[in-house]
C-alpha cells in the first residue's frame, strides 16, 4: 500500500483525503485501529414558513397530522439509517438520538443530538437526522404553504471522550 498514515493511525489517500485511496478510488476509511470513544454530534437546520403554517403545526391542525411527532420519528430513523444513504459512512451502534424543534422568527429550528460509542463520529448521522426531519416537515405542510424553505443545515459541535471518562 502506498499511503501515508496520519498522527492518529488513519491512512490518508490522495491529497490527504481519507476517503480517496492513493489510486484515486473512493474507499471506506478503516477505523479498526481507533479507540472506542463516547462521541456526540449536534446539528441544526431550519424550515422557513408563513406564520399561519406555524400556527397550524402548533395547534395540531395540519391535514396530514402531528407534524412534529412524525418529523421527530423520521429524523431518528434517518440517523439510524445514515450508512444506507451515504455510501462511505460506517454502520454505527447509535446509542441515542434526540430531535427537537423550536419556533424562531418565521420558521422552525430543528436540532438533532446523536450519540454513540465507536471508533468514528456521528456527524453525518446528526446532519441526516436534521435533513430528513426538515424534509418531513416540508412534506407534511406543503399543501398549505408552497413557499417554505429548508436551509441552514450545519454541524454545531462534535465531542469525543474516552470511554469511562467524564
Amino acid at each position: 500500500m502506498n499511503e501515508a498514515t496520519s498522527g492518529d493511525g488513519r491512512s490518508e489517500g490522495r491529497g490527504g483525503l481519507s476517503h480517496v485511496g492513493a489510486d484515486g478510488a473512493a474507499r471506506m476509511v478503516d477505523v479498526s485501529g481507533k479507540p472506542l470513544m463516547v462521541r456526540e454530534a449536534v446539528a441544526v437546520g431550519r424550515v422557513g414558513m408563513r406564520r399561519e403554517t406555524l400556527d397550524l403545526i402548533q395547534s395540531g391542525g395540519m391535514p396530514k397530522g402531528d407534524v412534529l411527532a412524525v418529523a421527530r420519528v423520521a429524523g431518528i430513523q434517518a440517523a439510524k439509517e445514515t450508512a444506507r444513504l451515504i455510501p462511505l459512512c460506517h454502520v454505527l451502534p447509535i446509542s441515542g438520538v434526540v430531535v427537537s424543534f423550536r419556533e424562531e422568527g418565521d420558521g422552525l429550528v430543528i436540532e438533532a443530538v446523536v450519540r454513540t460509542v465507536a471508533g468514528t463520529g456521528v456527524e453525518m448521522e446528526a446532519l441526516a437526522a436534521v435533513s430528513v426531519a426538515a424534509l418531513t416537515v416540508y412534506d407534511m405542510c406543503k399543501a398549505v404553504d408552497k413557499g417554505m424553505e429548508i436551509g441552514g443545515i450545519r454541524l454545531l459541535k462534535k465531542t469525543k471522550v474516552a470511554v469511562g471518562e467524564g
